[in-house]
């Protein structure tokens, strides 16, 4: 799901961009919330994750790839505000330093993943645990919800993309940018993440009944106990989950054994052995607009399996980084108050 540069009309990345920056104003605006609650460190820990998980791809029908999001985990254990935006950063990482994603649509990357996802996992777990205690109930109301919230991230990039040959074409009805119509680009997303929906069931179950069970004030419903604790006492209380994290690094390799690539996030090249008999001209003009320094998670002078692990501890880092200067900018916005 993640769109790259030139699968999206100028106009229609706007405009997505548009609907998108709203939320994004919303969420940073209700930060401080989260500053006082001391809700960081888990976003900082719930973005990493999902930067990871995406990377281990999954092969699917048609020799093309999928993978889980961690968007409904996010959503479930933080609530939807905070999880907008630990997913819009993780997403954000991706596309500036690997290339995962363009930057003409970031937004609708984000639309998809860090808001559609979110909220549809958010209140349907809401709905379907109706305030249960049972952490087998709640592990499963988050596994449905995963499953539902990724697939109708799923669909919404279908329509985003099978749109485009009627938006934006040559005189001659040639499409521009993504050249497959709804009939086929939404029927292809749903398909291949029925399956990626599996995943994302089971990492959002597992996680939440593993949260329940183990550490249940870390979860949405129990964060105002944790209000007066001091922050490093919250960053060491997550040293185990960091530990799955880093396990998880070292696993990445396993998703360069997914052949082919995700549908509709191929390059030119592999366009044009598609049997359409052009390449869009759009797309190839947009193709490349950003030169990620590791594109496609890989290291100069590094094998193929340790620049994907490089990427991911990179990676990682980058979000430590970005959530420890908001630590810091929290801080001084709760003192001054």
């Amino acid at each position: 799901m993640h769109i790259p540069d030139g699968y999206l009309s100028p106009a229609s990345a706007g405009v997505l961009y548009g609907l998108v920056i709203p939320f994004w104003y919303t969420a940073t605006r209700k930060l401080k919330q989260a500053f006082s609650s001391r809700m960081i460190p888990l976003m900082a820990l719930l973005s990493a994750f999902c930067f990871v998980i995406e990377m281990i791809n999954i092969p699917l029908p048609g020799g093309t790839t999928g993978h889980a999001v961690g968007s409904s985990l996010a959503a479930i254990v933080l609530g939807p505000w905070p999880a907008v935006l630990c997913v819009s950063i993780a997403l954000t990482i991706q596309a500036l330093l690997f290339g995962d994603g363009g930057i003409t649509t970031l937004g609708a990357n984000c639309l998809n993943m860090a808001v559609v996802q979110v909220f549809v996992s958010y209140y349907l777990y809401s709905i379907i645990s109706n305030n249960s205690t049972s952490p087998k109930t709640k592990g499963l109301a988050a596994g449905i919800a995963g499953f539902v919230g990724i697939n109708c991230a799923a669909f919404l990039t279908g329509l985003e993309l099978g749109l485009q040959p009627a938006l934006a074409h040559s005189p001659n009805g040639t499409p521009l940018y993504a050249p497959y119509g709804l009939s086929i680009a939404i029927p292809a997303m749903i398909m291949g993440h029925l399956i990626a929906g599996i995943a994302e069931f089971v990492v959002t179950a597992s996680g939440v009944d593993y949260l329940n069970r183990s550490a249940p004030d870390l979860l949405q419903t129990a964060l105002s106990e944790n209000q007066h604790k001091p922050l490093p006492a919250m960053w060491n209380r997550l040293r185990v989950l960091w530990l799955v994290i880093a396990i998880l690094m070292i696993l990445t390799p396993l998703g360069l054994l997914a052949p082919g690539t995700a549908w509709g996030e191929w390059g030119t090249d592999q366009l044009k052995g598609h049997g359409l008999g052009f390449v869009p001209e759009g797309l190839q003009k947009m193709e490349g607009i950003w030169k990620a320094i590791f594109h496609g998670y890989s290291f100069p002078g590094l094998g193929e399996n340790m620049g994907y692990i490089s990427s991911a501890v990179l990676g990682v880092l980058v979000i430590i980084l970005v959530f420890w200067i908001l630590t810091h900018l929290g801080r001084k916005a709760v003192e001054q108050d």
